[in-house]
């Protein structure tokens, strides 16, 4: 399908159209939300854009309001051909290590989609184990559709799951802060300990038998 009027001229779209050849290859781009947090999941996720549909306003999760983010995961969803979400959970984090966590999230999320990419778009500098052609992209969730499109799906998947945590455990704010380290969420560890979903290979949970955190 031909892309809608206009959207050549937008440098994200200009980007995927240029990386598959004027459209002629159907790709797929990968982005994860979440590596940095204290507690909760590392989420990943892989999406196919229509070229015809590509919503306007997409861009890096990051740069966008709440709201913003909202109203394009409704855009995404209704209008990707293909799209795909995968979570891998603290204890796995911790087993081994964000980087593998958050590559194999990358690779379970590509893996689900309902359609096959002929060339995956990977955001950062590092490939997940993949079957098909895959590229590395620095910076890539502000440079392309379908990465942007991917970073939208990822941090408002991991947002649900963030405030459903927070509903199982009330006292520690998840829904403020989904799990980062905020003020809040410190004091809360220091007063009350870490809950099952905290990263205990991250600091300062790591270091809870040296400092006087806990």
């Amino acid at each position: 399908m031909s892309p809608s009027p206009g959207s050549g001229d937008r440098p994200l779209v200009a980007f995927d159209r240029e990386a598959s050849a004027g459209w002629s290859i159907r790709l797929a781009g990968v982005d994860e939300a979440g590596r940095g947090c204290l507690a909760g999941p590392v989420v990943a996720a892989a999406v196919v854009l229509d070229p015809g549909r590509i919503p306007d306003g997409l861009d890096d999760s990051k740069r966008l309001t709440r709201r913003e983010r909202e109203r394009l995961y409704t855009e995404i969803v209704k209008g990707a051909p293909a799209w795909s979400a995968f979570s891998v959970s603290s204890r796995r984090i911790d087993e081994v290590n964000i980087l593998r966590a958050a590559l194999q999230a990358m690779a379970g999320s590509v893996a689900g989609l309902r359609l096959r990419p002929d060339l995956v778009l990977v955001d950062g500098n590092r490939l997940p184990d993949l079957d098909r052609p895959a590229r590395a992209v620095v910076g890539g969730d502000g440079r392309s559709a379908a990465i942007a499109a991917a970073s939208i799906i990822a941090k408002v998947v991991r947002d649900s799951l963030m405030c459903e945590l927070d509903d199982r455990y009330p006292a520690y704010g998840f829904g403020a802060h989904k799990g980062y380290g905020s003020r809040r969420h410190i004091t809360a560890l220091e007063d009350l300990g870490p809950t099952p979903v905290h990263r205990m290979t991250f600091r300062p949970l790591a270091d809870r038998n040296q400092t006087s955190l806990f």
